[in-house]
């Protein structure tokens, strides 16, 4: 067994593969950019040495600074994470030559599977089912129109090497199928030094299912069951489940007996993953195979109560596969959310800045937080934007759900914008809770994005409720502050006037045993709390059920955050609710001349210029921010005045970019 490892990688992942190397008595070597050197997964590492500069080209991506940080560590083995150089088979070589051991597959795996034409070859070999598509590399964009010709639309417009949504983009006409190409292309090289691309068949109505493998050096080869991956936005997972609610015990036998196939024909050791797409009938065809750990890989672990990272760097230090196939038991429901540092209300784009407030819900036998951030750390530019996972446990389907509410209701992030409403939304979205998911969830469900503050759908009552408690226990203690000056106590109101969204409630709130009985819309809720003044979670139970609130006091106002809704709630007496009558609407400043910049990020394209006219939807420029290409389009049919900025310039959000006439 090793003594001591390195791990060539960052954030989350980082930390969680420490922790594993920690439990089984190795010593570990992180390695950081000047934008990591106070993260997380430093302070837990026993060393650390510093690899470069922030951009990730210039650090986490230099095969020859990771083994010089191994060879001044003395560090015998790399686990890669995921991401970076996870799949990268000339540092396998590096490493190899180096007498290095990499905590991952061999290099026939990765060479083959990193390449997505030469793995839907082997795959066909190995008689693993495949998506119908081209077979060749697409040249350039006259080719990429022909071939979607031929294939017929929808296609998947696809990076040949690396993955995680980064480099696809779906066509339905030759318009989308020109830009698209582009997009990709521009993506891959950015994100995996490789620009060649892939075209197939788009499936409508798919899910996206992948089977979890381990491997060993000695020919063993068992797979763990599935997990449901169709919940995505622009071909990003955000939420992950295992098992499928929608994959029979057949169709999962089939599917990883395919797996395992596939693995033994690249002779593959360590953990991998073979993704699926499957269609409404249950049948799957071969996407691709992650010759990595997987982000969701914590469902995994939750269901069959093995250590994945543990596993990795047993079999990469020789030793065979602890179990075989027939011991593989899966055990209850596990759910994964992604936290992104995004903005939901904007179209999720790019959230940069200083986690203010950072309190992630308890970890428990059934709540489990990946992270690699804490409070007053720094969301960079330079980096993928997923800041934690947060994973439940449960019984079943239902109890799984009802962990993951609660906990995304008691996660509380602040300083930077994030998609924890969102999330939080989509497990409680109908649809969801049925299991009638496709990858198409999103766009279906969420056509004109996600905004916490439409609470048309949402039950008001809990939220109004807890408003008016809240601002009866700062009114208690404001009375009694007053009372300390002028010797006489007084008594709070009892009715109070709750605004929300311009409509009126009457409500009547009174304290009682310790209890707060709040009176609305014809019925008696009773609030029992230990909540302190200050503390962003309000713990409680309504009716004796409890429930946790995200509460935020802005002068008169509140924010009440539950189940992925905010609701901005104003609590007044009677008097001051007739004033408020009468109070005129802020004006909003016209910034209609500008096009602002709508994320942090870098100019890496002007598509406009001077005393130009361009029509509504017309390109303007294109931003690059963590790791993704964002297009900005006009929004009207205008005349550009003056660009405000230069090619390869870095921009602040809502900084003008352009003006016009």
């Amino acid at each position: 067994m090793f003594d001591k490892i390195l791990i060539a990688n960052r954030g989350e992942i980082a930390c969680r593969v420490i922790k594993s190397a920690q439990k089984m008595g190795i010593k570990t070597v992180a390695v950081y950019s000047d934008a990591d050197k106070n993260a997380v997964h430093v302070d837990m590492a026993d060393e650390a040495v510093c690899i470069g500069p922030a951009p990730a080209a210039q650090s986490y991506l230099l095969a020859d600074k990771i083994i010089a940080a191994c060879k001044k560590t003395g560090a015998q083995a790399v686990h890669p994470g995921y991401g970076f150089l996870s799949e990268n088979v000339t540092f396998y070589k590096a490493l190899k030559k180096q007498d290095i051991a990499f905590i991952g597959p061999g290099e026939l795996a990765i060479a083959s599977m990193g390449d997505k034409m030469a793995s839907k070859k082997l795959a066909m070999e190995a008689g693993v089912n495949v998506v119908p598509g081209h077979d060749e590399l697409i040249e350039d964009v006259k080719h990429a129109v022909q071939v979607a010709k031929e294939i017929g639309y929808p296609v998947m417009i696809k990076a040949s090497a690396g993955g995680g949504g980064k480099g696809m983009r779906v066509a339905h006409n030759e318009k989308e199928c020109k830009s698209g190409f582009e997009r990709a292309k521009n993506e891959a090289l950015s994100s995996f030094g490789d620009d060649r691309i892939l075209m197939e068949k788009f499936i409508e109505q798919p899910r996206h299912i992948e089977i979890q493998i381990l491997a060993d050096s000695h020919g063993n080869v068992v797979y763990l069951g599935e997990r449901e991956c169709s919940i995505q936005r622009r071909h990003q997972k955000i939420v992950e489940e295992a098992p499928s609610p929608f994959i029979d015990k057949a169709t999962r036998k089939s599917m990883g007996e395919q797996a395992v196939a596939l693995a033994k024909a690249v002779n593959y050791r360590s953990a991998g993953t073979v993704e699926f797409i499957v269609d409404a009938k249950r049948n799957f065809y071969f996407l691709e195979m992650n010759t990595r750990l997987q982000v969701e890989h914590p469902v995994t672990e939750m269901i069959t109560g093995l250590d994945l990272v543990e596993l990795m760097i047993k079999v990469a230090a020789g030793e065979k596969l602890p179990l075989a196939q027939k011991d593989v038991k899966l055990n209850g429901w596990s759910i994964e959310t992604r936290i992104y540092a995004e903005d939901p209300s904007r179209g999720f784009l790019p959230s940069i800045g200083r986690l203010t407030n950072y309190i992630p819900p308890a970890s428990s036998d059934h709540v489990r937080v990946d992270s690699g951030v804490i409070e007053g750390g720094e969301v960079s530019i330079h980096y993928d934007p997923m800041i934690a996972k947060l994973i439940t446990h449960g019984e079943d389907r239902a109890q799984a759900i009802d962990h993951m509410r609660t906990a995304l209701d008691g996660f509380h992030i602040r300083g930077i914008k994030h998609n924890i409403s969102f999330l939080n939304h989509i497990i409680g979205h109908k649809r969801f809770l049925s299991g009638d998911i496709t990858t198409n969830f999103i766009a279906e469900e969420y056509p004109e994005g996600f905004n916490p503050l439409d609470t048309s759908k949402s039950d008001l009552a809990p939220a109004l409720v807890i408003a008016a408690a809240v601002h009866n226990i700062h009114k208690i203690r404001a009375n009694q502050l007053s009372g300390q000056f002028t010797g006489s106590v007084r008594e709070p109101d009892d009715n109070w006037v709750v605004i929300h969204n311009g409509i009126e409630h009457q409500i009547r709130v009174e304290l009682e045993a310790g209890s707060h009985f709040v009176h609305f819309d014809g019925k008696d809720y009773q609030v029992s709390t230990n909540w302190q003044f200050g503390q962003p979670l309000f713990h409680c139970s309504i009716n004796n059920k409890p429930m946790t609130f995200q509460v935020e006091r802005s002068g008169v106002w509140y924010h009440i955050l539950h189940g992925g809704v905010q609701h901005d709630v104003l609590v007044l007496t009677n008097f001051a609710a007739q004033l408020y009558r009468y109070m005129p609407e802020p004006n909003e400043s016209d910034s209609g001349k500008f096009h602002l910049s709508p994320m942090p990020g870098l100019i890496i394209k002007l598509c406009v210029s001077e005393g130009q006219e361009v029509k509504a939807g017309e390109e303007l420029a294109v931003i690059e921010a963590m790791k993704m290409e964002n297009v900005l389009t006009a929004e009207r049919d205008t005349t550009i005045a003056k660009i405000l900025v230069d090619l390869n310039e870095s921009v602040a959000v809502d900084q003008p970019l352009i003006e016009f006439e």
